[in-house]
C-alpha cells in the first residue's frame, strides 16, 4: 500500500510555528509522524512514498490554489492512500487537512482521511460529515501511537476497498 502524507511545516520539519511561509514542497521519504509510524504500517504492508508539505500561512494566502496543487501531485504520484495529518491541536493545520483530504477525495482515484485532536471544534464540525477524520491526542497528549495505529488500519481498509463505516465508528469524530 502506497501512502503519501500532508504535513504542515512544524510537522515536517521544515519550520517552526512562526515560518508560516514555507513554501509548498515534498520528500520522497518518511518524515515528521511517518517515521514513528513505521512498526504500525508494517503490520498493514504500507509504507510511505512521499510527505507534502507547506507553511499553514501559504495554505491560508490561497487554500483553493494549494489544495488544487496538492491534489495534481497525488494524482501524479499515484498512492493508494493519502493520510492528512496528524494536525493534533493546530487550528491552522486541521483545517488544511480536512479540505485537503475532502478535495483529494474528489478529485484523484486516491482516498484520503485527516487527523486532528478534539480542539479543532470549528473544522470537525464544518467536516466529519464530508470526510473521515481520525481522532489524535493534542500536542504532546496520551495515545499517539494507539491514533497512529488507527491511521494505519484505516488505511488500509481503504486501500482494500473495504467497508470502513465500523472502523469510522471506532476511530473518528461523528
Amino acid at each position: 500500500m502506497k501512502i503519501i502524507m500532508i504535513y504542515d511545516q512544524i510537522q515536517s520539519g521544515l519550520g517552526t510555528k512562526d515560518d508560516t511561509m514555507v513554501p509548498l514542497t515534498g520528500k520522497r521519504e518518511p518524515i515528521g509522524p511517518a517515521v514513528m509510524m513505521e512498526p504500525f504500517l508494517k503490520q498493514v504492508d504500507g509504507h510511505v512514498t512521499a510527505c507534502l508539505c507547506c507553511g499553514n500561512g501559504t495554505f491560508l494566502a490561497d487554500p483553493e490554489e494549494v489544495s488544487r496543487k496538492l491534489c495534481a501531485m497525488v494524482n501524479k504520484l499515484q498512492p493508494d492512500v493519502v493520510m492528512c495529518g496528524p494536525a493534533f491541536n493546530f487550528a491552522d493545520y486541521a483545517g488544511m487537512c480536512a479540505k485537503v483530504a475532502c478535495d483529494i477525495n474528489a478529485t484523484t482515484k486516491a482516498k484520503a482521511f485527516a487527523a486532528m485532536s478534539a480542539e479543532n471544534e470549528d473544522t470537525i464540525a464544518a467536516y466529519k460529515d464530508k470526510v473521515a477524520i481520525v481522532k489524535t491526542p493534542k500536542k504532546g497528549g496520551m495515545g499517539l501511537n494507539d491514533a497512529l495505529k488507527n491511521m494505519c488500519t484505516l488505511a488500509k481498509a481503504l486501500a482494500d476497498g473495504s467497508d470502513t463505516a465500523e472502523l469510522e465508528h471506532k476511530f473518528c469524530f461523528k
